[in-house]
């Protein structure tokens, strides 16, 4: 078939200009790999620079030109370089598109569950287009005119209109101060619609990035602010409606179409566009790409968590929508962040850098989560935290004490070296660096204050490979390597209240989160519901009745999930987020932070949802254990 021969030939040259790109920017920040945010970037810089420029537009026949002269040469440093900024960022945003909508049909990204984003970026795309050409109406200078008339002759060419509107622009009396005024008002409406469409058009992209990385966004910008002081944006003289421009220096960018105006019959323009519209509209469909496979079933670990993929959705698309933090940076197929261990089942590897994945790693199971999809059920493990290590520190710190709080539960605590600090966020993690470079994944039970030691809580598991060393093998003065800070600080003094809920070593995070929000001096209303098995398990109960009587917006709330006669237990009792539930029926108006086993987080989540909780105000921090390999 032409298209996969056609489809085929681009992913060659795609793969070779990236691999060419990784070499002399790396694979982070690789622009080619960030096409779509830097078309978000570019139209935030079109708005800004729009917005200045129009401050001193002028929407009046007899002053539209002087007024843009004006701004051009007369404050070269500031209207001259933002004029220019504008014209030349819509220019990038325009190509940036074009090269995401290319690059998303060569690699089959069209299909399936993603024709509706195809459908409304080729919309997204025309409004773009439109909002250019309207934009080079505005100044009323030569090409301007070019414009005007050329696309009032080709709407001329359909019936509704019948040469209606050419007729505005015979004599020069036809150009009134209300056309300006319509060209401004569609200059302004039209990118408002862009804005709007786009919104839509990444809203089934899980945790789709709209800001390129900064350094991405820093360089674009100085190149654009460059080519503006090299080339500046210039009008090419007034229009005249005496004469017809015969030369004019022209924007191949967004003016493509307008020599065909005057080369073709213009109703053969129209079959040209509505065509390759229409084309483009329907290509998800056109070109199916085989055979659909039906919705497969993911199985994630560590958390065993079950994730339904639709047809044609990559692995880590559809462990993004629902809500398992597979690690990913470029979704490219060039970082190689988020590869992942395939357990069982079959998948389609897609395409990536040969760099990124070798084929001795690809026999032995991994494969890249951005590029691949399920052939059916599957079964994965990934490794939490990967993304942010890039960021992390290397740290060797000392056991400096070793202190049971329960049966199995230990409190370790770290020292680094004398002159060492590590500044750290609440609800952040650090990595334990085992012998063989496997790792262990601990909350941060203290205050964050750029602290020389640093205090876990340890749980023994069953099996368990650190946690068992803790036990049974740790002495204080043993060496221990690790890395951090990870993860992401999740709690503010918002005016909401705030419901921490723990289960069992949950404690760890909403402890160094509670610490610091008293140090802070929040003033929001904080509820903590600690769920534990027996009374036992409520290792430092004495802590937080210390805070409620040291606290008038802080309560207590403890959870017994399965007392024993010998716990004389009076107080709450049943799984914690069901306590929860019957003392807020309604959670619209509050927030929660909730840390534990991912079967807690799991169980709780969609039932503080189904209560009136929002999306944003619901924050998990679920712990997931190395289940397959020991803990």
């Amino acid at each position: 078939m032409v298209l996969n021969r056609i489809q085929s030939a681009g992913q060659a040259v795609f793969l070779g200009a990236e691999r060419v790109f990784n070499r002399v920017f790396g694979d982070r920040l690789n622009p080619l790999y960030h096409l779509g945010s830097i078309s978000y970037w570019m139209f935030w810089v079109v708005i800004a620079s729009g917005f200045y420029v129009y401050a001193f537009y002028e929407t009046s026949a007899e002053e539209t030109f002087a007024s843009v002269e004006a701004i051009t040469h007369r404050q070269p440093w500031a209207g001259g370089i933002m004029r220019s900024l504008h014209r030349y960022a819509s220019d990038a945003m325009t190509l940036t598109m074009l090269l995401h909508l290319l690059r998303h049909f060569l690699f089959g990204r069209y299909r399936g569950f993603r024709a509706f984003s195809w459908i409304t970026g080729v919309t997204v795309l025309w409004l773009v287009y439109a909002s250019g050409i309207n934009g080079y109406m505005l100044p009323w200078d030569r090409l301007a005119q070019f414009v005007v008339v050329a696309t009032a002759e080709l709407f001329d060419a359909l019936p509704v209109f019948n040469g209606a509107l050419i007729r505005n622009f015979i004599t020069p009396e036809g150009i009134t101060d209300r056309f300006f005024s319509l060209l401004s008002f569609m200059h302004i409406g039209i990118p408002l619609g862009v804005l709007l469409l786009l919104t839509v058009h990444t809203q089934r992209v899980p945790k789709a990035r709209v800001m390129p990385p900064r350094p991405v966004a820093w360089a674009t910008l100085a190149m654009l602010a460059v080519i503006a002081v090299a080339k500046p944006a210039l009008s090419q003289g007034a229009a005249d409606f005496s004469n017809f421009p015969q030369v004019l220096g022209f924007d191949w960018f967004v003016l493509p179409v307008y020599p065909l105006i005057y080369l073709w019959p213009p109703l053969a323009v129209w079959a040209l566009l509505s065509g390759a519209t229409l084309f483009l509209l329907f290509l998800p469909w056109i070109s199916p790409g085989g055979k659909a496979l039906g919705s497969a079933q993911i199985t994630a670990h560590p958390g065993n968590r079950c994730v339904a993929a639709h047809p044609g959705e990559t692995v880590l698309d559809a462990c993004l929508r629902a809500g398992v933090p597979l690690p990913h940076e470029c979704r490219n197929g060039g970082c190689a962040v988020c590869k992942t261990a395939l357990l069982a089942g079959a998948i389609d590897f897609g395409h990536y850098q040969g760099n990124a994945l070798s084929a001795e790693e690809r026999s032995r199971g991994f494969f890249l989560s951005c590029c691949a999809t399920a052939q059916g059920d599957i079964e994965i493990e990934y490794e939490p935290g990967a993304r942010d290590r890039e960021h992390a520190r290397l740290y060797t710190a000392r056991v400096e004490a070793l202190q049971p709080l329960a049966p199995d539960v230990m409190l370790v605590r770290l020292r680094l070296p004398e002159g060492e600090r590590i500044a750290f966020e609440a609800g952040q993690f650090i990595n334990i660096i085992l012998e063989d470079g496997e790792r262990r994944a601990y909350s941060f039970s203290s205050a964050p204050d750029a602290a020389a030691s640093i205090d876990l809580h340890v749980r023994l598991l069953p099996g368990g490979r650190f946690s068992t060393h803790v036990f049974n093998v740790m002495r204080p003065g043993d060496e221990i390597h690790f890395e951090g800070p990870l993860g992401y600080s999740s709690v503010e003094d918002k005016d909401k209240p705030l419901i921490l809920v723990a289960g069992s070593t949950g404690f760890a995070p909403v402890k160094s989160v509670l610490e610091h929000a008293f140090e802070s001096g929040f003033r929001r209303p904080l509820i903590f519901y600690w769920g534990v098995r027996r009374r036992r398990d409520l290792y430092l109960a004495a802590l937080p009745e210390q805070w409620q009587r040291e606290h008038d917006n802080f309560r207590f709330v403890p959870v017994l999930s399965d007392p024993q006669p010998e716990d004389e237990w009076k107080g709450r009792t049943g799984l914690v987020h069901e306590a929860i539930l019957a003392d807020y029926p309604d959670l619209s108006g509050y927030e929660i932070y909730a840390c534990g086993s991912v079967q807690m987080v799991d169980a709780a989540r969609p039932a503080f949802l189904a209560q009136g909780l929002t999306e944003d105000a619901c924050i998990s921090d679920a712990f997931l254990p190395a289940v397959r390999k020991g803990a």
